[in-house]
């Protein structure tokens, strides 16, 4: 089958009481989209909800076209009193609506596509602030009257958060992994297999991990962490988001970043980052020989992606000093081996 359409997907969400998307999730979205499929839910792909002779519709289409399964979870939504969204994206160009913004982070959370792997210029701007609660998202102008409507019912509205992404799990929960604390992963994060993000982890969107790894720290927008690699506590990882600019940054396989470390830097296989020293793009760094001699004194940007580096901070000088990593980092396979 010869893909003609980059991704699909059919959806339920909510709306505002202007009619305006706040979410839509997509249980089972789809990427290399094939011709015959395509030309299915062509017709009905839109940014505006579907009617039901619309939804009765796709489901025939689906149906007509073979797709069996699909066209039961059209039928399935369609009989839902909830809104459906079908989004049908031709090729991989930025979203122009809330329905095609949530299919993309959709595709990364399932793990379609990496971080970094479809197009999300504009993504931040497009998406609106919402209330998330016990009742499902809301709209924050909307949010007084719900909170005093519950309330006269007996049942309190609990907000756990307003933000513009939602929790992960709320949507997707790969498979083969541990999260301690699950309002810490946003939707969009990548989770490979075997990986555990601990209660003081985060993992923002068009982020995450190949896994297997051990997530204690900061995982910000943009960056990607190979396999067999530690975060340490409350260490943290510069993204586009935070002032790292165009530098994208990533860590290798079987790296450590202590805790409360940090990198403005790309790190290359079996780098180790020493517990409270934070390297920016512009620290200066001696670079020390086989002896522990200085041999020269750097930006930490000309040490970026290089493998073996050991980055640690002098205790009598204060300096910042790199030397060959002796040691790769060996997870605990028994925190790994269960999820």
């Amino acid at each position: 089958m010869t893909a003609t359409a980059f991704a699909f997907g059919i959806g339920v969400g909510t709306l505002d009481s202007a009619g305006n998307w706040l979410e839509v999730f997509f249980p089972q979205p789809g990427l290399a989209v094939d011709a015959s499929l395509a030309t299915a839910v062509r017709p009905f792909s839109s940014a505006t909800p579907l009617t039901r002779t619309a939804a009765q519709g796709l489901v025939a289409a689906l149906e007509e076209a073979g797709f069996a399964e699909l066209a039961q979870l059209a039928r399935r939504l369609g009989d839902a009193p909830q809104p459906i969204a079908c989004v049908l994206l031709e090729k991989d160009v930025a979203p122009t609506s809330v329905p095609e913004a949530y299919l993309k982070l959709h595709l990364i959370s399932h793990r379609q596509v990496r971080p970094h792997g479809t197009n999300l210029e504009g993504l931040f701007g497009l998406l609106p602030n919402v209330a998330w609660t016990s009742e499902g998202a809301i709209a924050l102008e909307e949010l007084a009257e719900r909170q005093l409507a519950a309330r006269l019912r007996g049942v309190p509205l609990e907000v756990s958060c307003v933000d513009k992404f939602p929790k992960m799990t709320n949507y997707v929960v790969p498979r083969g992994v541990r999260i301690a604390h699950t309002a810490r992963v946003r939707l969009g994060a990548y989770l490979g297999e075997g990986t555990t993000v601990m209660h003081e982890g985060f993992v923002n969107f068009n982020a995450g991990t190949q896994g297997p790894g051990m997530i204690e720290g900061r995982i910000s927008a943009g960056v990607f962490i190979g396999a067999q690699s530690d975060l340490g506590g409350g260490c943290s990882t510069m993204g586009t988001l935070s002032g790292g600019g165009n530098i994208i940054i990533s860590v290798g396989e079987r790296c450590l970043i202590g805790a409360n470390a940090g990198i403005g830097i790309p790190l290359g296989d079996r780098c180790t980052v020493e517990a409270g020293l934070f390297i920016t793009a512009g620290t200066k760094v001696a670079v020390l020989d086989n002896e522990g001699n200085s041999v020269d004194t750097v930006k930490a940007r000309e040490l970026a992606g290089r493998p073996d580096l050991l980055f640690r901070r002098n205790s009598t000088s204060g300096r910042v000093e790199c030397q060959t990593n002796q040691a790769a980092v060996e997870l605990n396979d028994m925190l790994h081996s269960h999820n």
